[in-house]
């Protein structure tokens, strides 16, 4: 439609120039040399009127393919000065370029919105350029993730992190696998998914990580439990009648008629074994009872306690056996309002259990130094810390502290740690630890916020 008065001044323009040349033809057939130049004049002028015409709208066509060209929807055609054949033309530009930059704001919205959704999400958001590596898009939480701040490509990864780097490579579109890696001396468990996406006719692969370490943690809990659950009921089920027995055996050789026996004196090594297995035997119960406390801890009486209160009660507590072997205490706590939500008497048995693995660890330092500090971090969470500066652990030890059964120390009973990871688990929270060879170790609680 807007095309429709250009097209009747083009048709216009043929259909005169069509009738000048019939009227130039005829006075030429009558011999009428002299009429003909005005005919032929008019044509010429037609003509070049004809291309001027053309010219014109051709250069309006340019200036409007020009500006699409170069995105410059800003541009605007003025209708009121032009010609009145381009008028219609230069309109129906206005009309496209209005319509290109409602387009174009609508994208970039959605561009924005886009960008906003994935710098909020806790998953972690790559994509590269499959032929060349040109990263096309890192988010914050994949920054503070795998600790780089920028990647102009995706091979710039292999020199801060090799293993990750040769991972995400060989991971194929549709595939997921989790890998570890150690973020500020803490393993950190990682589920990495990758797909690819066809633009411009360039082919991407955009990986996802998502940090699963406190999934797997509550899942790996829960198994723990179920297996204790079965192994104390068989332990203690087994257990119990060869240590009633032994006690029936041995009540048997005290009794007056074998004890007066002349065989009696050969009986003595006999009782000595029987001892041995009864002694063995209630040993081994009451180390299986102690294990159905990890079974145990099902409800949380939950108050709002202030960590001031916590770290002074703790320091009370403490004191006599830090001042005996001579460890300082140093507590750290900016802001004296800092509070948790918890179950009082379970997390002050965790902060015990830690002080008294820190004492142990710290043993035989020159200057044997703990520290109790919390904070809180910029998604409200708050962490309450145990550090050291004892020996430190090897990181091959770090992922293996929480388990049950394990324990550094000859006479550990490999129950506190675990212990103390179910009782963060039942609060919504978390235990980590930060540890270096030589240097010393800290212990993490993490709590949500409170109604979190």
């Amino acid at each position: 439609m807007i095309f429709k008065r250009y097209e009747w001044r083009l048709v216009l323009r043929v259909i005169i120039m069509f009738i000048t040349l019939i009227i130039a033809s005829v006075l030429v057939v009558e011999n009428q040399i002299v009429l003909v130049i005005i005919p032929g004049v008019l044509a010429v002028y037609e003509v070049i009127d004809l291309i001027r015409f053309q010219k014109k709208a051709q250069d309006e066509v340019s200036q409007f393919v020009e500006s699409i060209h170069y995105r410059d929807f800003s541009r605007h055609f003025d209708v009121r000065k032009a010609p009145n054949e381009l008028k219609p033309l230069r309109k129906g530009f206005n009309e496209i370029n209005t319509t290109f930059k409602l387009i174009s704001r609508e994208r970039e919205t959605q561009y924005h919105y886009l960008q906003k959704i994935l710098e909020l999400v806790d998953t972690g958001i790559l994509s590269y350029e499959q032929e060349s590596g040109e990263t096309g898009w890192i988010n914050e939480a994949l920054k503070n993730l795998i600790g780089v701040p920028y990647l102009k490509t995706i091979h710039s990864l292999e020199k801060r992190e090799e293993a990750l780097y040769l991972e995400i490579i060989k991971l194929k579109p549709g595939d997921s696998k989790i890998l570890t890696i150690t973020r500020n001396q803490q393993l950190v468990k990682i589920l990495v998914t990758a797909s690819v996406m066809r633009s411009e006719d360039k082919i991407y692969k955009l990986v996802a990580f998502q940090n699963v370490s406190e999934a797997l943690d509550e899942t790996e809990s829960k198994a723990w439990q179920k297996l204790l659950n079965v192994m104390t009921h068989e332990i203690m089920n087994s257990v119990a009648p060869i240590s009633s027995l032994a006690d029936t055996l041995k009540n048997r050789l005290q009794s007056p008629e074998i004890a007066n026996s002349p065989v009696s004196t050969h009986l003595e090594d006999l009782e000595l074994g029987i001892d041995t297995i009864k002694r063995r035997s209630e040993g081994l119960l009451k180390f299986t009872e102690s294990y159905r406390s990890l079974n145990k801890i099902t409800k949380l009486d939950l108050t709002k306690i202030l960590v001031r209160n916590l770290f002074e009660s703790l320091n009370s507590l403490m004191r006599p056996s830090l001042e005996k072997k001579h460890i300082e205490l140093e507590i750290i706590l900016r802001d004296p309002t800092l509070a948790i939500e918890a179950d009082i008497n379970l997390i002050e048995q965790v902060l015990i259990n830690l002080v008294v693995n820190a004492i142990e660890a710290v043993k035989d330092r020159e200057h044997p130094q703990l520290t109790l500090s919390a904070e809180v971090l910029g998604n409200n969470k708050t962490l309450v810390k145990v550090t050291d500066n004892g020996l430190g652990m090897p990181p091959e030890l770090l992922d293996k502290i929480f388990i049950p059964f394990f324990s550094t120390r000859k006479s550990g009973s490999g129950i506190g740690l675990s212990l103390c990871k179910q009782i963060m688990l039942l609060h919504k929270g978390n235990i980590q630890v930060q540890s270096t060879k030589d240097v010393g170790s800290t212990f993490i609680l993490q709590f949500s916020p409170p109604g979190g």
